[in-house]
């Protein structure tokens, strides 16, 4: 098992030796001393002194200590503006919601919204900052938004000729495993662009070296690097405190699922929305959580145990309902492929439910939600199912492995 006891010391782990293993004390003595991009900001004072600073960040941007980047920033240096992405400056917006322009409490400086109906950088954004920074903790995973938003401001500050400073962070899911599907650009939207594996194994400071060289942008971009992380070590085998990075993430576990999970999102079957386990808990009403519990086990997929359970979700699909279904354990992630487990699931789930399975029209019914998350409509029409999808699409994850080894940045 590789779920880890918060760091009590050596004291505290002398008392929990009875309910841990060798390992587990070891790792949590062991923990890396890692510090992000925000700890290390004076790397970037030559460019920042003396200007005006638009941060894009939101309730993931704080150093070590936990102390928010928009008060180190603003204290610091002159903080002019603050750009808000999907779940709002402070993360408290639902998944969908509509972020507003505002004023930001606690400092004074104006907050613009990014993301939603007002997605578009007018000329009044741009023109409230000389150099733009970018500080927020991703997730790993190619639907999440918060990636397309600093692509867009890096477009944007291309055009303008502002640079931008990116301080980096880690990939809480490790650097070194990428599943999935290859993204075609016949489905890109705002929860996929670009050729991007699902889980693409890169800091957010990589990604931006990526995206730079992708779309060959003629831009000052800056990063900021982190120190004492390894690419195989994930966010708690580091001594890094998790910041929830949305409403609907608020651990580890949840982000080793939402890999695979996510996809769900493009169905009529419940993603765990409005419970305490999102994305690690699948199911709906019409569903056996027993006879999937079976068959899905009857797999032997790496690393997981699929457990049947009952949940009723407080709002999103089937809010008020009992819905049947399955959570998924991870078990041992140094074999889990969540990608793989997640498909797997869908398929199941489609053979159990019948004619009650049903695929979600996107927005404005422009094509199906599901094929802009999986990349692809090989999965929704039939021509792959979990196995296809898996091995269809590995080539070219391990190709884009090869592919971004000029912008790693660490070992």
């Amino acid at each position: 098992m590789h779920m880890r006891r918060p760091d009590a010391g050596v004291l505290g782990v002398q008392k929990q030796s009875a309910l841990m293993t060798v390992e587990q004390r070891e790792r949590m003595i062991q923990r890396a001393h890692v510090l992000s991009g925000i700890d290390r900001i004076e790397q970037a004072d030559e460019i920042l002194r003396g200007r005006r600073i638009g941060l894009m960040t939101n309730q993931t941007g704080v150093n070590h200590e936990l102390r928010s980047t928009i008060d180190i920033l603003h204290k610091r240096y002159h903080l002019s503006a603050l750009f808000a992405v999907e779940h709002g400056i402070r993360g408290d917006a639902q998944a969908g919601m509509r972020i507003d322009d505002q004023v930001d409490p606690e400092t004074g400086i104006p907050v613009y919204s990014t993301y939603g109906q007002q997605a578009r950088v007018t000329d009044e954004m741009l023109d409230a900052f000389d150099v733009l920074v970018f500080d927020i903790q991703d997730v790993g995973a190619r639907f999440y938004t918060y990636i397309y938003s600093l692509a867009d401001m890096m477009q944007v500050c291309a055009r303008a000729g502002k640079p931008l400073v990116v301080l980096d962070r880690i990939n809480p899911l490790g650097g070194v495993r990428r599943c999935g599907t290859m993204l075609d650009p016949a489905f890109a939207s705002f929860v996929g662009r670009y050729e991007l594996p699902t889980q693409y194994g890169m800091t957010i400071g990589e990604y931006a070296g990526y995206v730079k060289a992708y779309l060959r942008l003629h831009m000052t971009l800056v990063v900021v690097p982190l120190t004492g992380w390894q690419r195989a070590q994930c966010l708690d085998e580091t001594d890094l405190p998790w910041v929830a990075p949305s409403p609907n993430c608020a651990d580890l576990a949840t982000a080793l699922c939402y890999i695979g999970t996510c996809i769900f999102e493009g169905t009529n079957i419940s993603e765990g929305r409005g419970t305490t386990q999102p994305f690690q808990v699948i199911g709906a009403p019409f569903l056996n959580g027993a006879a999937l519990e079976a068959a899905l086990n009857r797999l032997y997929l790496p690393g997981v145990h699929y457990r049947r359970t009952s949940f009723r979700p407080t709002f999103s699909k089937y809010a008020g309902e009992t819905c049947f279904g399955v959570q998924m354990h991870v078990v041992d992630r140094d074999i889990f492929d969540s990608f793989s487990c997640g498909i797997h699931l869908m398929d199941a789930v489609r053979e159990q439910a019948g004619d009650k399975f049903e695929f979600l029209q996107a927005e404005e019914n422009k094509g199906y939600f599901i094929d802009r998350l999986l990349g692809t409509d090989m999965y929704r029409r039939g021509f792959l199912d979990a196995y296809g999808m898996v091995n269809t699409y590995w080539p070219g994850v391990e190709a884009f492995g090869l592919k971004i080894k000029p912008y790693l940045l660490y070992d």
